[in-house]
């Protein structure tokens, strides 16, 4: 069975480019074309596509709300975007919305069926020239991520869970129960999305509230 596609294009040059490009591929078959955001929403639930090629800026319902509206029904469906617009706000939209492919205008049809075959087995597809924006946002973002923030005594039973107490021993040091000392450790591990011992070991000498030669003396 071919990939079933809609091309959805507010130019009708662009819909036939694409067209007479995709029905070259003997895996892909060009079902239905749409000029607007309204039109691919009645589309999508009519011929019920294996793949939207969705471009981004279209009259009445732009491609990332479409995008939103249609997968919100019908997330069986892939999304490409095919977009002349490199800027991250249009990238990060479409992929917000739900599309599994980002790709200009301007690049070669190669990637756009390469893109469509990625997409319709279950994967995601960055065109090369948007790549670089794509991990610099991401890169932007890990660096503004704050670090769980632990409380001093959370950082004092991490450190000593790290360094091989028991709970027991826990409690005799800071004078509390071992239910006291339990409840802690599951709300250390809960902020720091760390649930083993070995794991919040690491993460204390990563952190610096332990040193591996405090670590080893137990």
């Amino acid at each position: 069975m071919p990939i079933r596609i809609v091309i959805a294009d507010d130019h009708k040059i662009m819909r036939d480019g694409l067209r007479k490009l995709l029905e070259q591929e003997e895996d892909m078959k060009v079902v239905a074309e749409a000029e607007d955001g309204y039109s691919i929403l009645d589309l999508a639930e009519e011929v019920k596509p294996d793949v939207i090629i969705m471009d981004v800026s279209m009259p009445n319902l732009n491609g990332i709300e479409a995008s939103r509206k249609i997968l919100a029904r019908f997330p069986e469906i892939r999304i490409v975007a095919l977009s002349m617009h490199n800027d991250k706000r249009f990238i990060a939209g479409m992929f917000d919305a739900g599309a599994s492919a980002y790709l200009l205008k301007d690049s070669a049809f190669s990637q756009l069926a390469e893109a469509i075959r990625t997409v319709y087995t279950g994967g995601t597809y960055i065109g090369s020239q948007i790549s670089d924006v794509v991990l610099q946002d991401y890169l932007n973002f890990l660096n503004k991520r704050e670090p769980p923030s632990l409380t001093e005594k959370e950082r004092d039973i991490l450190r000593m869970v790290a360094e091989g107490k028991s709970t027991k021993e826990i409690a005799f040091v800071l004078n509390v129960s071992s239910k006291t000392v339990e409840t802690h450790r599951l709300h250390i591990m809960e902020k720091i999305n760390v649930f083993s011992i070995a794991g919040l070991t690491k993460y204390a000498i990563r952190e610096g509230i332990t040193t591996l030669e405090d670590v080893g003396k137990e």
